[in-house]
């Protein structure tokens, strides 16, 4: 009989007391630890029978910490299993990793007691409904997971109409649900009405409004005092609201904290630029902004001590820097090296206008149409054949003109 017992229960013996626990508790897999250390029973923290359930559970079939299972039990409270289980088994066969579903009861423990089929299922068919995939929803649950206690008919579909009649194209609206995250849970009422409306009174066309919903949603979903703050300071900065480099700069300063800001410049200023030249950089290309400090080093480097690119110049054409470093600017000015080493392009010719084409118009200029004079002219582009395979040395970078 004890041995029937033993295969059954989990026994922790401590110096307290023992504690079972059913061994049905470890029901997605997760890594079963040695439950709790010897002081957190016997220090009087957990005293009932309910408590010392959950806890394990939680720990057991959810993936959490000691440390935030006992958090979680101060919010949820359960005697058996049965619920949290049909919860779990549900969240696993929509696509949910157990990292998601760790994810999910660390926000929002209590959703292990909703009733699957009644209040959780009718969300995962809605969110189908509107052409997201099982993973796309998991990500965006996992994202935001409060979205599973809101209402269908009082807070998702006003939710869906409202994107709609903002973006229109249902592709759109299914990006725009899996950038938000956060922002789903929140009534579109609250902040995000707002927050266009203030758009529109300063003449921001209704395209921006839509590339800030679909593609920058986060930033349309921020605090309405806060939005209209930074609305203020770029509309100051000199950007034109009825350009969409209006939205993008609302969105860089949205995403960057002063202390970041200011950094941007400091690293601007190693190479040459000025104050104002960083601000006309950011003006023509926000983005700039954002990229990091390493990022900005290593194209800096090889713009300017490898390709003889003076550094004022490149603050005039910013885009440059956010342009891949491996992908795009070496691979092309390793071409333009071969061609210019060939005589068959001319010394004056701008790195922009070689860094700036779109893939499929660089390669029939640069690539293709020169190909039977270098037949490995393709090899270096695509960094199968290297520079020196074809004899040339790393000096002649500095004939390339610049700007």
């Amino acid at each position: 009989m004890f041995g029937i017992l033993c295969r059954r229960l989990q026994i922790l013996v401590l110096p307290s007391r023992c504690i079972a626990v059913p061994s049905s508790i470890s029901l997605l897999g997760f890594p079963q630890i040695p439950l709790f250390v010897v002081n957190y029973f016997s220090s009087g923290l957990i005293d009932d029978k309910k408590n010392n359930f959950t806890v394990s559970f939680l720990v057991n079939s959810c993936g959490l910490s000691l440390e935030r299972a006992k958090h979680a039990s101060q919010r949820v409270n359960f005697e058996t299993s049965e619920r949290p289980n049909l919860v779990l088994n549900l969240l696993k066969n929509h696509g949910f990793t157990n990292a998601q579903i760790s994810k999910v009861v660390k926000a929002e423990p209590y959703l292990l007691l909703s009733d699957p089929e009644k209040t959780l299922l009718p969300k995962f068919e809605f969110l189908g409904s509107i052409g997201l995939s099982d993973a796309e929803c998991a990500n965006i649950i996992s994202g935001c997971p409060s979205v599973l206690g809101r209402s269908i008919k009082n807070h998702l579909m006003p939710m869906y109409d409202f994107f709609k009649s903002i973006v229109v194209r249902d592709e759109k609206v299914v990006k725009t649900f899996k950038l938000a995250r956060r922002g789903l849970s929140q009534d579109v009422q609250k902040n995000l009405a707002p927050n266009l409306a203030i758009l529109r009174e300063i003449g921001v066309p209704q395209s921006s409004i839509c590339l800030l919903l679909s593609c920058f949603p986060s930033t349309a979903f921020l605090r309405h005092a806060k939005f209209e703050e930074i609305v203020k300071e770029v509309t100051n900065l000199g950007f034109n609201p009825e350009k969409s480099a209006f939205i993008h700069a609302i969105h860089v300063l949205a995403s960057l904290r002063k202390v970041n800001w200011e950094h941007r410049f400091e690293v601007y200023q190693r190479w040459g630029w000025s104050k104002d030249q960083t601000l006309f950089a950011f003006k023509k290309h926000p983005g700039c902004m954002c990229l990091t400090e390493e990022r900005i080093t290593k194209a800096m480097d090889f713009l300017v001590n490898r390709m003889g690119w003076p550094s004022e110049h490149i603050s005039r054409n910013p885009i440059v820097l956010l342009f891949s470093l491996e992908k795009r600017t070496i691979p092309r000015c390793s071409v333009f090296q071969i061609l210019l080493s060939k005589g068959l392009v001319r010394k004056d010719s701008a790195l922009f206008t070689i860094l700036k084409p779109k893939e499929k118009d660089f390669l029939e200029n640069y690539v293709t149409k020169f190909q039977q004079n270098i037949p490995q002219l393709l090899e270096v582009y695509q960094g199968k054949s290297d520079l020196l395979d074809l004899g040339i040395g790393s000096e002649r970078i500095s004939e390339i003109k610049p700007l």
